[in-house]
């Protein structure tokens, strides 16, 4: 059954490939640590590097929806809470976003935006994130079982 569910989602990614330039991509993560989105534009000139925005669930027609951060293309302009950050470098089009001391609440599908000129000409990628609890390591001891009473 795995085939078919990998062909359904090879369908899904060269469907949403026929409309403008959005591309989908997997990221997972553990609870706790510091996850990076990987969002990168093509920047050749200054006149190249442009605004852009990162937000919550896929991107809409224009902008971000539920928006956690904006760039000028050169800084930081807006951001809604320091567990988001840009760690890159923003003049060479490294836009991906740093999520801190993940959560399981930080699941979701992202929406990377760079605003390019020209009508319908920007660059969309929605990144789908899972954060999951770390799994017990089995080399330590259980000492966390109180049910033992003398």
């Amino acid at each position: 059954t795995s085939t078919c569910m990998h062909c359904a989602h090879q369908l899904y990614l060269s469907f949403l490939s026929t409309g403008p330039s959005v591309s989908e991509l997997l990221v997972k993560g553990e609870v706790g640590q510091n996850i990076t989105v990987p969002c990168f534009y093509h920047v050749e000139r200054t006149e190249d590097i442009t605004s852009m925005c990162w937000g919550r669930d896929s991107c809409p027609i224009s902008k971000c929806y539920r928006t956690i951060i904006w760039t000028d293309g050169w800084k930081v302009t807006e951001q809604f809470s320091s567990r988001y950050l840009l760690k890159g470098n923003l003049q060479m089009g490294d836009v991906s976003l740093t999520i801190v001391n993940a959560e399981e609440a930080d699941s979701g599908i992202y929406c990377c935006r760079v605003e390019i000129s020209g009508l319908f000409n920007d660059q969309m990628s929605n990144l789908k994130v899972v954060v999951e609890k770390a799994r017990i390591s089995t080399v330590s001891p259980h000492t966390y079982t109180s049910e033992h009473t003398s």
